[in-house]
């Protein structure tokens, strides 16, 4: 990390236990080295990876410990932990008898950010079973296109302590949390948050839809300008009901119909603010046109409108919001266009790695057909299947846990042809874009939204994403 040089009596001698490598636990190590703790790293594994991390780190005099994450180390004051790391672990009951509190990597970064007497910049945070990534890189676009010194960060994959730490200063810092970053972070104070959706996912860690509801609910804990919700999921609202904030702070609507006060929306393709104006009662202001968002899905105006929400919340102009969105492009594998081949459309949305994701994409699109499988994480399909029979044209299941979509498919769309790929081999992909081809026909739309996780066939969704768009190239070649 190419930081400044800091100090903290707080944390000179103290005994600190990180635990995890990767892409918090490094960074935390280092920091807390710094700061002149004794620090000691403790690691499930013990591969190849992991020991070239080791050494870089016992270079620098911090001991690491691979091959065994469960037991504390003697004298541990202190855990940082990888936000992954499920509370069940054995580690950390054995601080939880030992009195030694557990913090996450989000949790040090926001005791750390007015280190040295540094103006600490406000957090504007995001959190949600999807959309998280898409909104906060929303955000940002729109907070620099007025002229802020900005950054996305936190679970995009940016660390919060290089943010905090490094050498450049903000202004304010766009922060997505997961579920998994909020239960570790008890103090982190926003001055806006959203909870974009919540729907069943993570419950193998979180143990029940209560524990994640509750989690990703701390976003708002302590909000000093505006909470904001999704009008269309009553979840999120019931959070801001239940959260203590500061006074005066607001709650703010977003819906994708038209706004009433207090709200963000919709109204003949305009983006409005009836929330962040004078006289909200009967007085709305024009931030963007649908169109300037991209891609305009439903579910991404969704998001567009969050975005905005918060940027308003901060006293950011109307025509900063138009700007952002129109210079903001997203990342690879969300509901991105591939090619048009032969009069059908052919979309990459791999990141649909649920069931709640893949009925967003799904709903975007008027006549499907639809390649899903992979591992189901312990999902259910029945509602999303209910919900989208009468778009589907056609399915080409793939991946371990297909069965589970193909049985849900004959409850609710028997009339739907459905194509059962058992082969995992590096072909796999191509064959299910000739199939799901063969089925397509012009003004259809082949969407890849598996509604399932990649890794019982690929690397990660990058690679299915990839492999997708790939096929979809030979079969363009093969056709011309």
């Amino acid at each position: 990390m190419g930081g400044r040089e800091v100090t903290s009596p707080e944390f000179q001698g103290k005994r600190v236990t990180v635990a995890g490598l990767g892409v918090s636990g490094i960074p935390a190590a280092r920091v807390l080295h710094g700061l002149g703790a004794v620090v000691t790293v403790v690691n499930d594994g013990d591969d190849e990876r992991s020991r070239a991390q080791a050494g870089e780190l016992q270079a620098l005099g911090v001991t690491v410990r691979l091959g065994d994450g469960d037991t504390l180390p003697e004298g541990t004051e202190l855990i940082v932990t990888a936000p992954g790391w499920k509370p069940d672990k054995p580690l950390f009951a054995a601080a939880a008898e030992a009195g030694v509190p557990v913090w996450g990597d989000v949790e040090l970064a926001w005791r750390l950010r007015e280190l040295d007497g540094r103006k600490a910049a406000p957090w504007l945070a995001v959190t949600g079973t999807n959309g998280k990534t898409t909104t906060v890189q929303m955000l940002a676009s729109i907070l620099k296109a007025a002229g802020l010194r900005t950054a996305a960060v936190g679970n995009i994959g940016v660390s919060l302590l290089d943010a905090v730490l490094g050498e450049e200063t903000y202004d304010v810092l766009a922060v997505e949390l997961s579920s998994y970053q909020l239960h570790w972070a008890p103090s982190p104070r926003a001055h806006s948050a959203v909870v974009l959706n919540l729907a069943p996912d993570h419950l193998d860690w979180h143990g029940s839809m209560e524990a994640y509801a509750a989690d990703k609910g701390r976003v708002y804990e302590g909000n000093r300008v505006a909470c904001v919700y999704n009008a269309a999921d009553k979840a999120t609202e019931d959070l801001v009901r239940e959260a203590d904030v500061e006074e005066g702070c607001r709650a703010v609507g977003f819906t994708l119909g038209t706004p009433g006060p207090s709200q963000l929306g919709v109204v003949d393709g305009i983006l409005v603010d009836r929330a962040f104006v004078e006289n909200r009662q009967k007085n709305a202001q024009e931030l963007a046109e649908v169109s300037d968002v991209h891609p305009s899905a439903p579910h991404n105006i969704a998001n567009a409108l969050a975005a905005a929400a918060l940027a308003r919340a901060f006293g950011v102009p109307a025509g900063a919001v138009r700007d952002g969105l129109r210079a903001f492009t997203p990342d690879a594998h969300r509901i991105a266009h591939v090619a048009d081949v032969d009069g059908v459309a052919y979309v990459d949305d791999s990141k649909a790695t649920n069931t709640h994701a893949a009925e967003a994409s799904l709903a975007a699109y008027e006549s499907i057909v639809w390649i899903a499988g992979g591992l189901a994480k312990g999902a259910t399909f029945d509602e999303l299947v209910a919900k989208s029979a009468q778009r589907l044209r056609g399915v080409v299941l793939i991946g371990a846990d297909r069965a589970l979509i193909r049985e849900a498919l004959t409850r609710h769309a028997p009339e739907v042809p459905v194509v059962d790929l058992a082969r995992t081999d590096t072909g796999a992909m191509l064959a299910a874009v000739q199939e799901a081809a063969r089925l397509a026909g012009p003004g259809d739309t082949v969407l890849l939204a598996p509604a399932c996780a990649s890794m019982d066939m690929f690397a990660n969704y990058n690679k299915r994403g990839d492999a997708f768009a790939e096929a979809v190239r030979e079969l363009g070649t093969a056709s011309a």
